[in-house]
């Protein structure tokens, strides 16, 4: 297993949008290693998607794990909202957009039912709610090409990216 180096903001490779995965192989699975050794050697990572990550031609996968003793892994591959419902507004921060610094409000459904592979190519389908499901919203974003910052209002948006320039300096 290897880290794989968590790309920073604005890297234009975040833009990628993740290639769907169509076997599950030893490939697929060693990334999916790499990808739970970065996330746990990561202070602070709830999740991770592929996009996030200094790979070549990332694969739609996305690794979480919040819970306390780092030992709820959940890797899902493919993963699409299949449906979802209300509405919540919550802070959010993300792991390649200055995490110790930046967090902002987005507006996310309340509640999404995901659909994916697991890990031996299974299709899975469930429903999550509160953080869950803003976490997942939050990385199939990533598989799309999308960080947290483009479900901002322009004017939010532009705040940011200032605060982001000042912080490189």
């Amino acid at each position: 297993m290897a880290k794989i180096r968590i790309l920073d903001y604005p890297d234009l490779k975040l833009k990628r949008v993740a290639k769907k995965v169509t076997v599950v192989d030893d490939e697929i699975k060693t990334i999916i290693a790499d990808m739970f050794e970065t996330h746990y050697a990561t202070e602070n990572c709830a999740a991770l998607a592929a996009t996030q990550l200094d790979l070549p031609n990332p694969p739609a996968i996305t690794v979480i794990d919040f819970s306390e003793q780092k030992n709820e892994p959940l890797c899902l591959i493919n993963p699409e909202i299949i449906h979802s419902e209300g509405e919540q507004l919550e802070y959010e921060g993300c792991m390649s957009v200055y995490p110790d610094h930046l967090h902002e409000r987005v507006k996310r459904a309340a509640c999404v039912t995901v659909k994916a592979l697991n890990e031996q190519g299974e299709t899975i389908e469930f429903t999550a709610e509160g953080f869950m499901a803003k976490c997942l919203q939050h990385e199939i974003d990533h598989l799309n090409g999308l960080t947290y910052l483009d479900r901002l209002s322009p004017l939010k948006r532009e705040r940011i990216v200032d605060k982001i320039r000042r912080l490189k300096k």
